[in-house]
């Protein structure tokens, strides 16, 4: 049923076996990683791993990153998001990577944007495995197998890098840091249902491509809210989120995040996530105890803190103490709202997706005529043909991507 793959793509497979556990995703020290640890348990006939690099201001960085790409990588894709540095073309100027591909966005449309535009190309050229890596030299690309294999092997839909995992990695960063992404966890968690998960926002990550047929691209945020809403859309399929224990390498990059500027978006997001997630979940897709225990905890709740503050505020003006009918009628419904609540939140951890669900989705594929000619249109030719051109194509309501 399925198309053919192209001869470029190589297949990579991993066996199935439950006892390879937490110990497979901890990466081996540089002073003890050899030359086969790269791609050691990478099989690179039988399953097409792709890389996806957002490129935004990283011309210092992305030829060592291109470097250290191993091979159990088949394609890799380069997205310029109209970078004020021309990193694509310094990459077409300077890389005779054949695995590599060049694509262009006309104006910057974030790096959700870009990525978006990497994962419809590599979906549309028979990949397996998408992975995200930036283009500023903090992650390690030796890692791209650890974070491979949980999805190959069917336990996971989703893998994303968490550099809290070492405590002595850890007792190293800024208390700031360290507090900011606490906090940004916790609520991420509320967000998305993805309550075993921790740094949100890392940027090392990897996805089925059977998923990002069923995502809806055009939906996911293209700024820097892109990480955690992906997050929300992944929990909206139910897929399975694996962290990754890694280090994140720090020098000389610059980052273009300005907390202050983003800060209201990610609130105004995870607002509309957390309401959207429990519509979604208890009251669309399902009606369950926890729908009840949510309906109840919420009435009792705003019942006893109303009545409570107006009887507080009559009694503080008419300088006399409340009875003790009244002070019960207030703080019983807060307490029964208090342990409903609690008991939704205990059900709602417990509903963490764990299952892997791209083993039970079918490939959207083959495509139609339609859309392999649109997705042929949107690849540029191999650097190692040279002979680039550029056109620019309107799609996901009127974003514009800039193909070379």
């Amino acid at each position: 049923m399925g198309s053919p793959m192209p001869a470029a793509i190589q297949r990579v497979s991993l066996p199935m076996d439950p006892s390879r556990v937490m110990h497979d995703l901890l990466p081996l020290p540089h002073a003890l990683r050899g030359p086969k640890d790269r791609c050691s348990n990478i099989d690179a006939n039988n399953a097409a791993i792709a890389v996806v690099i957002p490129c935004y201001r990283v011309r210092r960085h992305i030829l060592g990153v291109l470097r250290a790409i191993g091979p159990q990588v088949s394609r890799i894709y380069v997205v310029d998001d109209a970078c004020p540095e021309r990193s694509g073309g310094y990459v077409q100027e300077h890389c005779d990577d054949p695995r590599v591909r060049v694509l262009f966005h006309g104006e910057n449309q974030g790096v959700g944007g870009a990525v978006m535009t990497g994962y419809r190309a590599a979906a549309a050229n028979g990949a397996t495995v998408i992975v995200k890596l930036d283009g500023d030299g903090q992650m390690d690309p030796a890692l791209i197998d650890r974070f491979v294999a949980p999805i190959l092997q069917g336990r996971a839909d989703y893998t994303k890098g968490n550099r809290f995992y070492n405590i002595e990695d850890v007792r190293s960063m800024p208390a700031g840091r360290l507090l900011g992404n606490a906090m940004l966890s916790f609520v991420t968690k509320l967000s998305t249902g993805y309550w075993t998960i921790f740094d949100p926002t890392n940027g090392l990550t990897a996805i089925s491509a059977t998923l990002v047929d069923h995502l809806p691209l055009h939906k996911i945020s293209r700024r820097y809210f892109f990480e955690s809403d992906m997050l929300f859309r992944l929990g909206t399929l139910r897929a399975a989120v694996l962290d990754v224990p890694m280090a994140a390498v720090y020098g000389d990059e610059i980052s273009n995040l300005r907390v202050a500027r983003v800060l209201p978006q990610f609130l105004r997001g995870h607002l509309s996530n957390f309401i959207k997630r429990l519509l979604y979940a208890y009251f669309v897709r399902d009606f369950s105890i926890a729908s009840l225990q949510l309906i109840f905890g919420l009435l009792f709740l705003g019942f006893g803190i109303t009545f409570g503050v107006h009887a507080w505020v009559a009694n503080a003006f008419a300088r006399t103490y409340a009875s003790t009918g009244t002070v019960m009628l207030a703080a019983l419904p807060v307490i029964l709202g208090v342990q409903f609540s609690l008991s939704f939140l205990a059900f709602d951890m417990a509903a963490t997706p764990a299952k892997a669900m791209h083993p039970l989705l079918a490939r959207l594929t083959p495509l139609s005529t339609a859309q392999q000619n649109e997705a042929n249109s949107e690849q540029v030719k191999s650097l190692h043909y040279g002979n680039i051109h550029s056109d620019c194509v309107e799609r996901d309501h009127r974003q514009q991507d800039c193909v070379a």
